[in-house]
């Protein structure tokens, strides 16, 4: 009999050398002609499909991956590191002979955000056939993960993509999607990306991008110019602006936009369209009234930073598990930086991440959140950990 699964998680997967770098300063690695010792490195697996998936499965959730890899040593070694974890994520993976699998240099001091040299491999041949339909039966929910960083998902105005995204749409299962900001010299930083998103937000439910890569992608001069101070572009933020451009997006044609803010936390907005809300598919919102029209920031948790590698994922992992268990949207938003928070205390994507119920009783221990360093007039603070924004319905109808 075959196993049934609650997540599908496909796109993006590689292979993560981490080498360990606390005892040297960011700018001292890279000098020409200078030998620096670093500690032991750190080999696993990473991507959407590794760090989302995984996580998703370390807090329980029956997950199945179908990423792609070739027949190579790299390969052998995803494979190995997913059987290790739970023999049934290599039930969907795809090995394709003759080609070579992808792998990153993760370059990740202690309290520095992170940057990669990648090599993509067998994600730029993935394409709409390797989404086999018969292993979606039974699943509530489709999550797709770095298309930017997939030849064939954004060439030709992302047709591949945007097929995928409509066939799995077909099945009846609800739909989300993760993106990552290209190299800007690249084939993939040049597309027309806001045309893409044009034609594949119709098919997704729930959009969690990063604030750089929505700006990136939807308003590249602003982008540009919130990157130009010191390329703090979170740190620059103000609600009138998320608003803004969750506003773009949900006119798109997605029903939830969900915007990673690094350090600031979490930001969600949702469509005042209750109907667009009843036709997300086989995961049934708790209580769609309360999910409509809404727009919510939630600080980050104070916590120990050891890396950032897949925080972002790993926050998914967080939202998507309060979606599938029928939490409200405020759980939903605090379990999603609440897993994104076990995530940066250790140095690799998934090994943080405990089981959900261990993650719940931690919120509940009285786990502080960070102070929010953003400009948010008109919203208003519930408890130092929760804002509402001027256009949340809730705050509208004085029900908070």
């Amino acid at each position: 009999m075959q196993k049934q699964f609650d997540v599908i998680v496909a796109g993006h997967l590689c292979l993560d050398i981490i080498p360990n770098l606390k005892t040297n300063r960011p700018e001292n690695l890279f000098q020409p002609g200078r030998l620096v010792n670093i500690g032991q490195s750190l080999l696993t697996t990473g991507g959407a499909v590794s760090n989302t998936g995984i996580a998703l499965q370390r807090l329980g959730i029956p997950t199945r991956l179908m990423g792609k890899v070739g027949d190579d040593n790299w390969g052998d070694i995803i494979l190995d590191v997913f059987r290790k974890h739970d023999k049934s994520l290599v039930e969907g993976m795809i090995v394709k002979e003759g080609e070579y699998s992808s792998y990153s240099i993760v370059i990740s001091p202690e309290n520095s955000d992170r940057f990669f040299m990648h090599y993509p491999g067998t994600n730029d041949t993935f394409n709409v056939n390797d989404i086999n339909k018969h292993q979606l039966e039974g699943a509530k929910l489709f999550h797709f993960g770095y298309p930017p960083l997939m030849k064939n998902m954004y060439e030709k105005n992302g047709e591949q993509l945007v097929q995928i995204f409509k066939n799995v749409k077909e099945q009846g299962l609800t739909t989300s999607l993760d993106l990552s900001k290209p190299d800007p010299n690249s084939a993939a930083g040049n597309v027309n990306w806001k045309s893409i998103l044009t034609e594949v937000l119709p098919f997704v439910d729930i959009f969690l991008p990063s604030i750089e890569e929505a700006l990136y992608m939807v308003n590249r001069e602003k982008f540009e110019q919130l990157a130009s101070f010191d390329g703090e572009v979170c740190k620059q933020l103000n609600g009138s602006l998320l608003s803004e451009l969750s506003d773009e997006l949900l006119g798109m044609g997605t029903a939830i936009v969900v915007l990673k803010l690094g350090d600031q936390g979490l930001y969600i907005k949702t469509t005042s369209e209750k109907t667009r809300l009843e036709n997300l598919g086989n995961c049934d919102l708790h209580n769609i009234e309360k999910w409509t029209n809404r727009e919510l920031l939630i600080p980050c948790f104070e916590v120990g930073v050891s890396g950032t590698t897949g925080a972002g994922d790993c926050t998914i992992a967080g939202f998507l598990s309060g979606i599938l268990k029928g939490l409200t949207i405020e759980e939903c938003i605090k379990m999603a930086v609440a897993v994104g928070a076990h995530n940066v205390e250790s140095i690799d994507g998934t090994s943080g991440i405990p089981k959900w119920e261990n993650v719940v009783k931690r919120v509940n221990s009285g786990w502080k959140h960070q102070k929010s360093e953003l400009l948010l007039d008109s919203w208003k603070e519930i408890n130092g950990s929760l804002f509402f924004g001027p256009n949340d319905s809730l705050l509208e109808k004085n029900f908070i």
